[in-house]
């Protein structure tokens, strides 16, 4: 039996919560919102929300506890994208670009080496990623959309 459909995010700094809720209406797909802290969501039967301790990787570790085949992960934590695809879930990044069994390994190395960078040379000298953009948001929109079409026909 296949898994049912469901949207998780990580909610604390996701930009695109408001496009979750729309396509996930439109799909009547449930959502799990699960964060660390209280915030505004939509009094909607298809929306519900965790709130989690402040323990480092509280929110991750439920996430990844409920990520499966059927359900469709929300971050930007690459960390938590590897332990979800492991697991057997689809999992798309804010901006609109998907994680994957075959780009994850490269993934995890860049955020190593990034991290070491920064350690030794600090942030100002580094940077971090792009400002998120309308662009951005409509890559999301149509990937989020593509993703629960395709699951839903395969479903």
């Amino acid at each position: 039996m296949t898994e049912p459909v469901q949207i998780l995010v990580d909610a604390d700094a996701c930009p695109v919560k408001e496009e979750i809720y729309r396509v996930a209406y439109r799909h009547e797909i449930p959502v799990l919102i699960v964060s660390n802290s209280h915030f505004r969501i939509p009094q909607h039967p298809l929306v519900s929300r965790v709130v989690v301790s402040d323990a480092f990787d509280a929110a991750d570790d439920l996430i990844a506890e409920q990520a499966g085949a059927g359900s469709v992960v929300i971050t930007s934590d690459i960390l938590l994208a590897e332990r979800c695809l492991k697991a057997g879930s689809l999992v798309l990044a804010p901006n609109g670009k998907p994680f994957t069994i075959d780009s994850i390994g490269a993934a995890v190395a860049t955020r190593a080496i990034m991290n070491d960078l920064r350690a030794g040379m600090g942030t100002e000298n580094i940077g971090g990623p792009p400002p998120f953009g309308k662009q951005d948001r409509s890559r999301f929109l149509s990937a989020l959309d593509e993703i629960l079409v395709r699951l839903k026909r395969a479903g």
